[in-house]
């Protein structure tokens, strides 16, 4: 059953970390921002607390079950046929089994057109997906697993014989290709909608109500899997279809290189920028890296001085990793400097701005390798589950600033009270959803 709650519950000063505790299977670990021998937790600084920033987490009072017996019905697994296919190759497109599938892959290989390297990765791709979706016992697993799979193949095989290259601000692609709606249905299938839950549901529709008065809205969010879009959007489109289909990702260049992750970044609204974790894999680029974020700056700031600008972003630069010994999942820490760069964007906008604290539990859609990779083409470890999305009302930096005794003080604990609520709301998910995880 999917589930929503309605609204965040009442605001207070003090985490009572007793109702917070995750269940045993809740392997998330948040040692770092709530200290396991106090049954409190308070943020303050040296003259006084800073009021009304937190609120508990009363997860009795906070449910509206939506009456749907069965899973958001996924409509047909393929959108249009392409309007553009491979140069004047149908390859994949007219495979009508797994083996014809699978053998254009040997067949692009013996004409020399796909690389081995790329061959490889979408063989093992198809496979992992097939486990996946036939986990979810979907009668219809095979189509669905063709259908989706041979689009994919598709789309892989056209960028790389003609590669698309990403601008700083990249306009999702709608036509003739639809590629946002091909992110949507192949993750779709992914989601265990009976398990899945999304948090503080109104205040999505105050985004919407602020957005359509001209205001900017950014989201301040941890960062877990490569499908952390598509989930958003999936999750939000029966409820908030403009804010699931217009929202711009801040992005990391990786996604927008990998063969097979390109033809999904495609289809997102995208601020494109380098990763700090990735800023010196190649020392000779630093500079040219650091001169493409100053431009994609410059572009989101002109967004911003328009209005009605929706921005998801992940301040840590990386998605959320388990930690080593114990394999507990935790919130990678957030970038102060991001999150100052993004607040004083929106506040020099000119235009109203708010900033939500977001979380997203969806790690087991699509993990991570354990540790971070300099190499470009990542094992894609996929199965079907159960997700979560939730945001926090917004957190004034005013309201800590006047609290703090310099500037620096004031940014750090800022970005520390955006880590603080997302890692709360995380608790609050896996509350909901803990025994799946």
């Amino acid at each position: 059953m999917f589930i929503l709650s309605s609204s965040p519950p009442t605001t207070t000063f003090f985490i009572s970390t007793a109702t917070t505790t995750p269940t045993p299977k809740a392997r998330v670990s948040f040692s770092s921002f709530v200290s396991s021998s106090s049954s409190s937790v308070r943020f303050c600084t040296r003259r006084q607390p800073f009021p009304s920033l937190f609120h508990s987490f009363k997860a009795s009072a906070m449910a509206e079950m939506l009456q749907d017996k069965e899973s958001p019905a996924p409509p047909p697994a393929a959108t249009t046929s392409p309007g553009e296919t491979s140069k004047d190759s149908r390859t994949f497109l007219n495979a009508t089994t797994e083996q014809e599938l699978l053998a254009g892959i040997t067949k692009e290989i013996e004409t020399g057109r796909l690389p081995s390297s790329v061959a490889s990765g979408m063989e093992e791709l198809y496979h992992n997906y097939k486990n996946a979706v036939f986990q979810s016992g979907n009668p219809r697993a095979d189509e669905i697993v063709l259908s989706n799979m041979a689009i994919v193949f598709d789309r892989v095989f056209y960028d790389v014989e003609d590669p698309f290259v990403f601008e700083p601000n990249h306009k999702a692609l709608r036509e003739p290709f639809d590629y946002y709606m091909f992110g949507q249905n192949y993750i779709r299938p992914l989601v265990d909608y009976r398990n899945s839950y999304v948090g503080n549901i109104s205040l999505f529709y105050e985004m919407e109500e602020k957005l359509q008065q001209g205001h900017n809205i950014v989201l301040m969010s941890n960062h877990q899997t490569e499908a952390d879009p598509a989930i958003i959007a999936l999750l939000l489109e029966a409820t908030n279809p403009r804010i699931a289909e217009n929202m711009t990702y801040v992005a990391g260049d990786r996604v927008l290189i990998d063969p097979l992750c390109k033809p999904f970044s495609m289809g997102r609204n995208l601020i494109c920028v380098y990763s700090k974790k990735h800023m010196t894999d190649v020392p000779e680029l630093v500079e040219m890296k650091r001169k493409a974020n100053t431009r994609s700056l410059k572009e989101m700031a002109l967004r911003l001085r328009g209005g009605s600008q929706l921005i998801w972003i992940a301040p840590s630069g990386g998605r959320d990793r388990p930690y080593p010994n114990t394999e507990d999942w935790y919130p990678a820490p957030f970038d102060t400097s991001s999150v100052d760069n993004m607040r004083r964007l929106v506040e020099h906008s000119g235009t109203p701005g708010h900033i939500y604290p977001m979380a997203l539990l969806c790690h087991n859609i699509m993990p991570p390798p354990p540790q971070v990779e300099k190499e470009i083409g990542e094992k894609r470890v996929i199965s079907f589950h159960g997700v979560g999305l939730s945001v926090s009302p917004g957190i004034s930096f005013s309201d800590i600033a006047t609290a703090c005794e310099n500037p620096e003080e004031a940014k750090d604990l800022y970005t520390q009270a955006c880590l603080f609520v997302t890692a709360l709301e995380l608790v609050n998910l896996l509350i909901r959803l803990g025994p799946l995880f």
